[in-house]
């Protein structure tokens, strides 16, 4: 994809991305609306597409919201997540022609989690596309690698969601070595917090809790204050919705139900032929707490947020985010050039 480095932020991610700030904005689940993905790239990211949040909880025909995705950002580069895990047949092929559809109306850039990237780099591959893969430790970072992807996005311990259990210096250390470029994810609600990953040696950033407390974005607002108004200490890790650890707010449902899987599911986690079922049977039950979550429907339940909620004080545009990030890496890196040769 052409670079655009108009900015002075060059670095492998904008060279592949296409894009001004080395900044993507991360696919969420239900979070990710059409204007919000659009605003990310509008503002000189790259917004990710969340095909189920798309054709869930925003209502779209797959194709028509891609379309009106990429209508919206006005001609800056528009990715989609492609969640590999072959869960079944069925979700397989659903996804493979989600990948097929966004190639056809323009999407070059995808993100890849949750299994071997292989079949996404091989069908973007004809058509010019680039595939970073989310890994939170180096052996799956090597698996993407031998699937042949162009990129990493490390997902570290102040994540949201589904948090890595390493720190981004350590990650970064762990992964330096596999001549790919790395992007950070996790922990970044400020500009001078996108500034020192960018320091630090990162290739860009991922961001997705300061992008739900946006104009744009359509999640409820009773969710958007409660991250405006949390400290790192409101976030805990939680088993039940998915039965591994997932990055929540505190609040007074999480805390009346606990935290814990019991013990019946979690030795059907650990057990070969019913780890696929227990799997498939919480991926399910959470899509529906965490789409009613975000629409309002209940204010008690769990809310996404990574340890960035120290840093975010108020509700603002997205123009607004990735400008401030922009301005504060820029001024870094004139007075660190060492940190910018480090990332090229």
């Amino acid at each position: 994809m052409d670079p655009v480095p108009a900015s002075g932020l060059a670095t492998p991610l904008t060279r592949h991305a296409g894009i001004r700030v080395p900044l993507i904005g991360g696919a969420m689940y239900p979070c990710s609306n059409p204007e919000l993905v659009a605003a990310v790239s509008k503002a000189g990211g790259i917004g990710i597409i969340q095909p189920i949040a798309l054709t869930y909880v925003h209502k779209r025909e797959y194709r028509a919201g891609v379309r009106e995705i990429v209508a919206a950002a006005g001609g800056a580069p528009v990715g989609l997540n492609a969640l590999i895990e072959a869960s079944s047949r069925t979700y397989h092929e659903r996804m493979v022609r989600w990948v097929q559809v966004a190639l056809e109306e323009g999407v070059r850039f995808f993100v890849t989690s949750l299994g071997n990237p292989r079949w996404v780099v091989d069908a973007v591959a004809p058509h010019g596309g680039v595939v970073y893969h989310d890994v939170t430790e180096r052996k799956w970072a090597l698996k993407g690698r031998d699937g042949g992807v162009h990129g990493l996005i490390a997902v570290n311990d102040r994540a949201g969601g589904h948090t890595g259990g390493r720190s981004a210096h350590a990650l970064l250390e762990e992964l330096g070595d596999l001549e790919l470029p790395v992007v950070a994810a996790g922990g970044v609600g400020s500009g001078a917090q996108f500034a020192d990953m960018l320091a630090m040696g990162y290739a860009g950033v991922q961001i997705g809790t300061r992008l739900i407390a946006t104009h744009e974005c359509t999640a409820d607002a009773h969710y958007k204050q409660a991250i405006v108004q949390a400290s790192e200490r409101d976030i805990v890790l939680t088993e039940r919705l998915t039965g591994v650890p997932v990055s929540v707010l505190r609040t007074p449902y999480v805390e009346r139900l606990g935290t814990g899987v019991g013990p019946i599911a979690r030795a059907m986690f650990r057990g070969r032929k019913t780890k696929h079922w227990i799997r498939t049977w919480y991926a399910l039950r959470s899509l529906r707490q965490l789409k009613r979550a975000a629409q309002g429907a209940a204010r008690a339940d769990y809310w996404q947020a990574g340890k960035s909620v120290g840093t975010i004080t108020g509700i603002v545009s997205v123009a607004a985010v990735v400008g401030e990030c922009e301005s504060a890496a820029r001024q870094r890196l004139v007075q660190s050039p060492e940190a910018r040769a480090s990332r090229l």
